[in-house]
């Protein structure tokens, strides 16, 4: 438990970061093997770029710095959305952990849970949720 509250206040951090610069309160981190390999924050207004949330940007930027996040625990103080939710299934990341629910954009909500479904055979596995 402490773990997960460590990477959750760096989401928090993050989240910061883009409020002050007039985005969504969104951070994200992604972690493999106990090391945070991707950090995002929101960046949709600042880049005008609607597929720039935090979750997309911790990911793209674990990706490029290490060529994958496979198996790795997604951390975000926000329900992946339905995009994120897409993004998290594509490279295959194990866990997500994620502090507040979005509503009805959610990955984890139906009828849209893209985040939880096991239904898509080629995403194999879901990822295991737990909300703190």
């Amino acid at each position: 438990m402490e773990e997960h509250t460590f990477y959750l206040n760096r989401c928090q951090e993050l989240a910061q970061q883009a409020a002050v610069a007039g985005e969504s309160a969104v951070g994200c981190v992604i972690v493999k093997d106990g090391s945070i390999i991707g950090e995002g924050e929101e960046q949709s207004r600042r880049l005008k770029d609607v597929t720039r949330h935090a979750e997309v940007v911790a990911v793209l930027d674990a990706v490029h710095r290490f060529g994958s996040c496979e198996g790795a625990t997604l951390y975000t103080n926000m329900e992946p959305c339905l995009l994120c939710s897409y993004v998290i299934r594509h490279y295959k990341i194990a866990h997500v952990v994620f502090t507040n629910y979005c509503g009805e954009l959610g990955g984890t909500s139906q009828p849209f849970n893209i985040l939880t479904t096991d239904t898509i055979k080629k995403w194999g596995i879901p990822p295991i949720v737990v909300v703190k």
